[in-house]
C-alpha cells in the first residue's frame, strides 16, 4: 500500500467532497464540487421567465379568479337594473345603485392589506380562502329577501368583495413574477377575463331569472365561482421567496407617496375612476329612458364587456411595445372624448350600440394597465404593497363617483341623464391630463416609449 500513488483531484476554489474506492490496485478519487455561492444567488435572482408552462397556467388561474370576482362587480349593471325593477323597486336608485359602488370600494380598499399579506403567505392559501369566501356570499345572496336591501348590502357588497380581494389581488401580482417584458399584455389577458364576467352574468340575469328565479340564478353563478376557484388553487404558483409580514404600522405603504411618477399616477386614476364606471352601471337604465325595455336594451352592457375584452388585451400587448403609460393616457383621452362627442349629443338606438361598443374598447386599458404601470416604476420586492396602495386610494373615488353620478337621476329622464354624462366626460377628461402629468415625469420627451 505504501508504493501505491494516490492521486486526489480537487476543485481550485471550492473544497469538494471526496469519495474514494478502490478499483484493482489503486484508489480512483471521484470528486463532487458544490456550486459557487455567487451562482446559486444568481440564480435565484434570475428575472422573470416571460413564458413556459407554469407561466401560462398561472395566467389561467388568475384570469379564472378575475371572471368570478371582478366579472361579477362588471355585472353589477345588470343586477342594478333587476333590483330597481322588482327587488328593490322601493328604494330610491341612488341607494340601489350604492351596492355596486359600496362593493367597488371594499374590494379596492382590502387591496391595500392584501398586498402585503400576499408578500408574505403567497398564493398557495390566499386563494382558497377566497374562493370559500366569494362562493358562500353568493350563496347567502341567492336567499336574500325582496325589500330588504341591508341584506344586498351585507352579503353582496361587503362579504363578496372581502372575498374576492384576496384572490383578485393576489392574482394580479403573482402573474409580475413570471412576466416583465409581457406583463402587460399577460395582464391584459387576466383582465379580459373579468370583462367575460362581465358579459356571461349579465345574460345569465337575463335568460334565467325569468325561468328559475332570482335564488337558483345566483346559486348557478357561484357554483361557476366555485369550480373556477379549484382551478386557480392548482394552477397559480409564486415563484418569488416569502417575506416576514411587516408591522400592522407597515403595512400600508404611505411611502410610495414620496415618488412624485407614482403621487401624479394615482391622482389622475383616482378622477378617472370616479366616473368610468358610471357607463357600466347606467347604459342599460339610459336604454331603457330613450327607448324603453326593448329587446335589445338588455345586451348594451354585454355588448360593452365584450369590446373591453379586446380593450385589455390588444392594448396590453400593444404598451409592452409603444410604453404603458403612453397607452394607458392616450386611451383614457378617447375614453373622455367617446363620453363627451357621441354619448351626450346623441339619443338613436345605433349611437348608443356604437358608444357601447367603442367605450368598452377604449375604456379598457385604463383598468389592465394600472398594475403594470405601478409594477414599472416600483421596487420589485414593493410592487405587491404599491398596488395595494394604489387601489386603496382609487376606492374613495370609486365610492363617490357612483351616488354622486346618481343625484343627476333621482328622475330618470334623458335630461337628467344628460347631466351625468357631462360630469362623467368631465372627470375622465380631467384624469386623462393628470396621467399625461405622471407620464412626462417619468420621461419628459413625448415621442419616447414610457
Amino acid at each position: 500500500m505504501a508504493s501505491e500513488d494516490v492521486q486526489i483531484a480537487q476543485h481550485p476554489q471550492i473544497d469538494g467532497l471526496v469519495k474514494a474506492e478502490k478499483k484493482k490496485d489503486s484508489f480512483e478519487v471521484h470528486t463532487f464540487v458544490a456550486p459557487p455561492v455567487e451562482e446559486v444567488q444568481e440564480k435565484s435572482d434570475a428575472g422573470p421567465p416571460d413564458g413556459g408552462l407554469h407561466a401560462w397556467l398561472t395566467v389561467l388561474g388568475a384570469s379564472l379568479v378575475a371572471f368570478s370576482t371582478f366579472g361579477t362587480v362588471n355585472a353589477f349593471g345588470a343586477f342594478n337594473d333587476f333590483y330597481r325593477r322588482e327587488y328593490l323597486s322601493d328604494d330610491s336608485p341612488t341607494l340601489v345603485s350604492m351596492i355596486g359602488s359600496v362593493q367597488v370600494f371594499i374590494l379596492y380598499f382590502c387591496a391595500a392589506f392584501v398586498g402585503p399579506v400576499f408578500d408574505a403567505f403567497g398564493p398557495k392559501y390566499l386563494i382558497p380562502m377566497s374562493g370559500l369566501i366569494a362562493s358562500f356570499s353568493l350563496f347567502m345572496l341567492s336567499i336574500v329577501q325582496p325589500h330588504h336591501i341591508y341584506q344586498e348590502f351585507l352579503c353582496q357588497s361587503v362579504l363578496f368583495s372581502v372575498g374576492a380581494a384576496f384572490g383578485f389581488f393576489p392574482s394580479l401580482s403573482v402573474v409580475t413574477h413570471w412576466f416583465a417584458k409581457k406583463s402587460a399584455y399577460a395582464l391584459g389577458i387576466v383582465l379580459g377575463c373579468a370583462s367575460g364576467g362581465g358579459i356571461v352574468m349579465p345574460i345569465m340575469l337575463n335568460k334565467l331569472i325569468p325561468l328559475i328565479g332570482f335564488g337558483w340564478t345566483i346559486r348557478i353563478i357561484a357554483f361557476i365561482v366555485l369550480i373556477s376557484y379549484a382551478v386557480a388553487t392548482v394552477t397559480i404558483r409564486s415563484r418569488r421567496p416569502r417575506r416576514p409580514l411587516p408591522p400592522l404600522r407597515r403595512i400600508i405603504d404611505f411611502g410610495a407617496f414620496l415618488d412624485l411618477r407614482f403621487t401624479l399616477f394615482a391622482a389622475g386614476a383616482w378622477l378617472t375612476v370616479i366616473s368610468i364606471f358610471i357607463p357600466f352601471f347606467q347604459v342599460g337604465a339610459y336604454g331603457v329612458a330613450t327607448h324603453g325595455a326593448n329587446p335589445l336594451t338588455p345586451y348594451l352592457l354585454a355588448i360593452m364587456c365584450a369590446t373591453s375584452i379586446v380593450g385589455r388585451v390588444l392594448p396590453g400587448h400593444i404598451a409592452d411595445k409603444a410604453g404603458r403609460f403612453n397607452t394607458i393616457v392616450v386611451a383614457t383621452m378617447i375614453s373622455a372624448i367617446l363620453v363627451l362627442a357621441l354619448w351626450y349629443t346623441s339619443t338613436a338606438e345605433r349611437n348608443i350600440v356604437v358608444f357601447a361598443a367603442l367605450y368598452g374598447f377604449a375604456s379598457g386599458p385604463f383598468f389592465s394597465l394600472l398594475p403594470a404601470c405601478v409594477a414599472q416604476i416600483s421596487p420589485p420586492e414593493r410592487v405587491g404593497a404599491r398596488i395595494g396602495m394604489l387601489f386603496a386610494t382609487l376606492s374613495f373615488g370609486a365610492l363617490a363617483g357612483t351616488p354622486i353620478g346618481g343625484i343627476f337621476i333621482r328622475q330618470t329622464t334623458v335630461a337628467n341623464f344628460g347631466h351625468l354624462i357631462l360630469y362623467t366626460g368631465c372627470f375622465i377628461l380631467a384624469g386623462s391630463f393628470v396621467l399625461l402629468l405622471a407620464r412626462l415625469k417619468c420621461n419628459s420627451r413625448l415621442l419616447v416609449i414610457v
